[in-house]
């Protein structure tokens, strides 16, 4: 059955209606979320990460450059909490940076692999944030607001529990129902693939998440996307459903970086990136705030 997405009214971004309940969600994380063979590309898959370090830690250090950026000198004292760390990858590299790393996760898996590698770690849920008993210049929430319940409520906890009043609150999300996708689905009749309850119960894009956040009383500090990876469709690339291609196409996308990079054209790169994200276009969201 097609789940039914409605437009939130307070903030315009859309989810899934009714929301799954904690139990169904709580299940699809015990038994799915974490599996290398699930039957979507998993980004959160030890292994795949692993495999491609190098690309993982680009994206790591564009979000420590904009830390850099933000803090200046001091960021060397700064303490980092990564909310729904996964398998840790993103806290390994600001601790190979010198800061001081923490975090919280649901899944045990993950949390026996951060601890194995000396991070302090939380064995809880997402909205356990009264558990945390220091707060951290910079809040890591990657890939995770779109899983949440109550989206709204998470960050408001994040600003009185989590995040210091002059620090840095760092998300991403995936840009989903965005006019690549959209055009691909109307071509193909793909039935909306990127709807995916329990998984994704919120959808954002980059004005609908700036909205959510100033309504949580956060000021926006720099704001971009990533490759527009939907655009393989449009030249033909159908990947919905065929792992293989997927894969196919994403590492053609990180050959386009690489190659951008080795030939000196980063700043070049975002500023693209930068571009796409006031057009709501690309593949994901990233979105630096501070309290206000």
């Amino acid at each position: 059955m097609k789940a039914n997405i409605v437009e939130d009214s307070k903030f315009g971004f859309k989810r899934v209606e009714p929301i799954p309940t904690q139990e169904e969600v709580e299940k699809f994380y015990a038994q799915e979320f974490y599996d290398a063979n699930a039957k979507y590309f998993n980004n959160s898959a030890l292994l795949l990460q692993e495999e491609q370090s190098d690309f993982f830690n680009t994206r790591w250090k564009a979000i420590y450059d904009e830390m850099e950026s933000f803090f200046g000198e001091k960021i060397s004292e700064k303490s980092v909490f990564d909310i729904g760390f996964g398998f840790a990858q993103a806290l390994k590299y600001m601790k190979n940076k010198g800061l001081k790393v923490a975090g919280l996760e649901p899944s045990k898996e993950g949390v026996d692999y951060a601890i194995e590698n000396g991070i302090d770690a939380i064995h809880c849920g997402i909205e356990r944030l009264d558990l945390v008993k220091d707060k951290s210049e910079v809040v890591l929430l990657l890939n995770v607001l779109e899983h949440l319940r109550k989206p709204e409520q998470t960050l408001l906890n994040i600003k009185e529990k989590v995040l210091t009043s002059d620090g840095m609150l760092v998300i991403e999300v995936p840009n989903d129902f965005n006019d690549f996708q959209i055009v691909a689905d109307a071509e193909y009749n793909l039935d909306e693939w990127w709807v995916f309850p329990p998984n994704h119960i919120n959808y954002f894009s980059h004005d609908s998440l700036q909205e959510l956040l100033r309504g949580c009383g956060y000021k926006i500090i720099h704001c971009t996307s990533s490759f527009p990876l939907d655009m393989f469709l449009l030249f033909g690339d159908q990947y919905v459903g065929n792992p293989k291609l997927g894969r196919e196409c994403h590492n053609k996308r990180v050959k386009f970086e690489q190659l951008m990079e080795k030939h000196g054209k980063v700043e070049k790169l975002k500023k693209f990136y930068n571009a796409l994200s006031e057009l709501n276009l690309g593949r994901s969201i990233s979105v630096y705030a501070t309290p206000v």
